[in-house]
């Protein structure tokens, strides 16, 4: 059995909060605090201070990863998984526990996070090699390759800080996949880039884990954990809630939210003070509803009946050619169909609230567990929305269409074609006696 190379053993990490005391940040106030100052520091190991608020992102987090294995962290937004990821970079240290990491580690965690604003795409390109602790040498070997990958030729001797935030993304995951790291953390971060691009930059960490290294892949993108990962580590409010194969984690991830069967959810809105469940600096998407024919929202359908699909967004500046994207998948990440709202929406999607309706047509699916993603785009290259997943369904019932027994049948879909039987005299049947 191999050692492995990265190991946690009871990792915790706390961050505290300091909240604004009331009054305007006077004078008075600041000579009152620079008097106070020396007692807080006294108290500080008895009591928390005034003002503050300590929370755990992560607590008694333990795992193991073996070389050469494709790692998935999923959880929802605030589980603690980008902090996890810190903490195996070694940009934070943990509060409690302890982590191991045995290896050349590169990490893409952020856009631009180890590049220098003013130095070069070619520049930060080596100096990044240099951190990982490469060779000149060997930098220059793989130039070419990281160059062509990121796309950005033409403006490789271009300070990056002209760069856009796809051009950023590019030139920063080319750098981290090319130069030989032993281990390749990655962020949510390619939710940047494009449709294309996310799609070679999966091809490019498969082809990574192919040559024995090791992968950590943290995403939204459900799809691509299953399909890129055979394990998977799930947190939830900063715990592994569960930890096995990919697949059975990410069914069990996503039956935990969205919609629950039993409680008939079947909406979700942006909480907490958020007004988007994701944004850009174009668009924001506000949530999601399903409605049943009758109008009530729901999780639970029957074969025969249609499902509306209410999306509700905010257009930040008035768009040209945008358009938002269903993507309907089984809770198993097998594409059932993708649909668009382009030609409804036509070529101006003007500034301010607005609502998009797809309706699935009843007797169309088979009896099973469905997940909606939703993602936005100006085709062919701009990317509005990132991919992701955001509520379940479950088609149910007594029966398939067509079927008039319970049993259960295969396929995603399950259209209700129609049928007829004729009896023929023999005579008359293709191949029978000529008369």
């Amino acid at each position: 059995m191999h050692k492995p190379v990265i190991r946690a053993e009871r990792v915790s990490k706390r961050f505290r909060i300091r909240t604004a005391q009331g009054g305007s940040g006077t004078l008075r106030d600041t000579l009152c605090a620079a008097a106070a100052a020396p007692f807080r520091r006294r108290s500080r190991g008895r009591h928390q201070a005034p003002g503050s608020e300590a929370i755990w992102a992560l607590r008694g987090v333990s795992f193991a990863v073996e070389p050469g294995e494709v790692i998935g962290v999923v959880g929802s937004n605030g589980s603690g998984k980008s902090t996890l990821l810190k903490i195996l970079s070694r940009i934070t240290p943990p509060t409690e526990g302890r982590v191991v990491v045995t290896g050349r580690v590169a990490s893409l965690l952020e856009v631009g996070t180890g590049f220098h604003q003013e130095l070069t795409g070619r520049e930060n390109l080596y100096l990044n090699g240099a951190i990982l602790g490469m060779r000149q040498r060997e930098i220059r070997s793989k130039e070419d390759a990281i160059v062509a990958f990121a796309e950005v030729e033409r403006f490789i001797d271009t300070p990056v800080k002209r760069y856009s935030s796809g051009m950023y993304l590019r030139l920063a995951f080319a750098v981290a996949a090319h130069l030989d790291p032993d281990i390749l953390l990655v962020d949510e971060v390619l939710a940047v880039g494009d449709a294309a691009f996310q799609s070679k930059c999966l091809g490019k960490m498969d082809e990574v884990a192919h040559e024995g290294r090791t992968v950590l892949f943290v995403s939204h993108n459900m799809g691509a954990v299953r399909s890129l990962c055979k394990r998977a580590v799930w947190l939830d409010r900063g715990e592994v809630r569960q930890q096995g194969g990919s697949a059975r984690v990410v069914s069990d991830y996503l039956a935990s939210y969205g919609a629950h069967d039993s409680a008939g959810v079947g909406s979700v809105f942006a909480q907490d003070g958020n007004a988007f469940l994701a944004e850009s600096e174009d668009l924001g998407l506000c949530g999601l509803r399903l409605l049943g024919p009758n109008g009530r929202v729901r999780a639970v359908f029957e074969p025969h009946e249609a499902i509306h699909v209410e999306i509700y967004y905010q257009a930040k500046r008035p768009l040209h050619g945008a358009r938002l994207n269903l993507w309907l998948t089984t809770s198993e990440g097998e594409l059932a169909f993708l649909a668009t709202d382009q030609a409804a929406r036509g070529e101006l999607t003007p500034a301010g609230p607005g609502r998009s309706l797809c309706v699935i047509p009843g007797g169309l699916l088979n009896r099973r567990r469905y997940v909606i993603g939703i993602d936005g785009d100006i085709p062919p290259t701009r990317e509005l929305l990132p991919r992701r997943e955001y509520l379940c369904f479950t088609v149910a019932g007594a029966g398939n269409h067509g079927s008039v027994i319970s049993e259960d049948w295969p396929g995603v879909v399950c259209p209700a074609a129609t049928w007829s039987v004729d009896q023929m005299p023999a005579a008359n049947a293709p191949g029978g006696p000529e008369r």
